[in-house]
């Protein structure tokens, strides 16, 4: 679909498109009521002043673990760098996603596009040593960071 496609359809229509951006529903509602844009920078730069500490947790219900076999649709293509990864890294970053919730009560969220498995278990045991107001900041700019990639996706445009 396109921008001016998308900035057609009706509400409901138009929440559930970036619900499968992200699950958090405020967020989607607040975005939708800001239409129309008249492009996709307009669009992008909304949905992120749009994102609140408050949409993380429902958002990160909606993203798989880092390395789940079971990822489909956008996490699997976003996840692709994981795919062919040696099995030990890939052993390694189950349990560091363990560790990761354990120590924080949610899942690994990161952008993983365009990174490799190595570098996102990296990027993993880096965090592990955030304090938990820090680590909640540093994923909600990751999310932030999908979202500008899915809405990219999502009216029909491939992101830089």
């Amino acid at each position: 679909m396109t921008l001016d496609e998308w900035n057609a359809l009706d509400a409901a229509a138009a929440e559930r498109e970036l619900r499968r951006v992200c699950a958090a529903p405020r967020w989607a509602r607040q975005v939708v009521a800001s239409r129309p844009h008249p492009d996709l920078a307009s669009l992008q730069a909304t949905a992120e002043v749009a994102l609140s500490d408050a949409d993380l947790d429902e958002a990160m219900a909606g993203h798989p673990r880092i390395g789940d076999r079971t990822a489909d649709g956008a996490s699997r293509r976003e996840q692709s760098g994981v795919a062919g990864a040696d099995p030990e890294v890939l052993a390694a970053l189950a349990e560091g996603n363990r560790a990761y919730e354990e120590r924080f009560g949610h899942v690994y969220l990161v952008c993983a596009t365009g990174r490799s498995a190595q570098e996102l278990l990296d990027v993993l045991r880096a965090r592990l040593g955030n304090d938990p107001a820090t680590e909640r900041a540093v994923a909600l700019a990751e999310l932030a960071a999908i979202n500008r990639l899915r809405i990219a996706r999502l009216v029909g445009e491939e992101p830089a």
